[in-house]
């Protein structure tokens, strides 16, 4: 089976996408693994999926279906165990849920579900495959015929010591809290292409109306997000996410009696 790029739902306005109105897409091959794909925006600014592999599950490359973008991508972990590898270099992180991986641009990356849950991953990509960064880019790239799993065996281990990194694991004490505009925001990668984090509203609360340079693409983790444009107001559930495109005002309040955790993109510039 050839690569074929896929769908890219798009929207004008600020828009609500329900858990279960995400555009379903099937990626991959034989060889590089197939992984269920859940495609909540890919606009001209930014893309946001979440992807799924079972138990055991696992993605990796192959001629047509090669992993490696001209993209930041932050990886965040819904449920399950996930473990992303750079095949280029042996490098191996594992992320449980709640936790996030954060790459940039041309590293390969593998990816293994090692928990007794299915996998389910949101992926926010910028670049977003609307500008080539996605499978044609990854075409003109030279291909990696072997993989590694394992760090070379000239490089010393300190078990503790810091060492060279492509795979950022964030856990939630990584993130560089700030009081934005009345919620908490946990910022946990900020780049030119791609700004993500954290937000948590509290009941009873409102923030402050805001606007960013980008699109930006906010997804429920829990409780419930009441998100308001001034024309345009919706209540989100777990799993709903909201498109707002660049330059639209907005405002967030909880609307139940928890508090509504979720996570956002904006790109390129928050």
């Amino acid at each position: 089976m050839g690569y074929k790029p896929s769908p890219r739902p798009t929207y004008e306005a600020p828009t609500v996408i329900r858990a279960d109105e995400a555009v379903r897409h099937v990626w991959g091959d034989d060889e590089a693994g197939l992984v269920d794909d859940w495609i909540y925006v890919s606009s001209s600014r930014i893309h946001a999926i979440v992807f799924g592999l079972p138990p055991g599950g696992s993605f990796r490359h192959s001629e047509s279906f090669r992993t490696v973008f001209a993209a930041d991508e932050l990886l965040h972990v819904l449920q399950g165990t996930l473990v992303l590898a750079n095949p280029e270099n042996g490098e191996v992180v594992r992320a449980e849920r709640g936790e996030s991986v954060f790459f940039r641009r041309d590293t390969w990356h593998h990816g293994f579900s090692f928990g007794t849950d299915d996998l389910r991953v949101l992926e926010l990509f910028a670049p977003p495959p609307a500008t080539g960064s996605s499978g044609a880019y990854a075409q003109t790239r030279p291909y990696l015929t072997e993989s590694r799993y394992l760090p070379p065996a000239s490089q010393e281990i300190v078990v503790g010591a810091p060492a060279p990194q492509t795979l950022r694991l964030l856990r939630e004490g990584d993130a560089r809290w700030q009081l934005d505009r009345g919620v908490l925001v946990g910022l946990l990668a900020s780049t030119e292409h791609l700004t993500a984090g954290t937000i948590r509203v509290v009941p009873g609360q409102r923030s402050v109306e805001e606007s960013h340079d980008g699109d930006e693409l906010v997804y429920v983790l829990s409780g419930s997000l009441h998100v308001d444009t001034g024309d345009f107001a919706a209540a989100l559930e777990r799993g709903d996410a909201f498109y707002i495109p660049a330059g639209a005002s907005h405002l967030y309040a909880c609307a139940g009696d928890e508090p509504c955790d979720a996570i956002f993109g904006v790109a390129p510039r928050y």
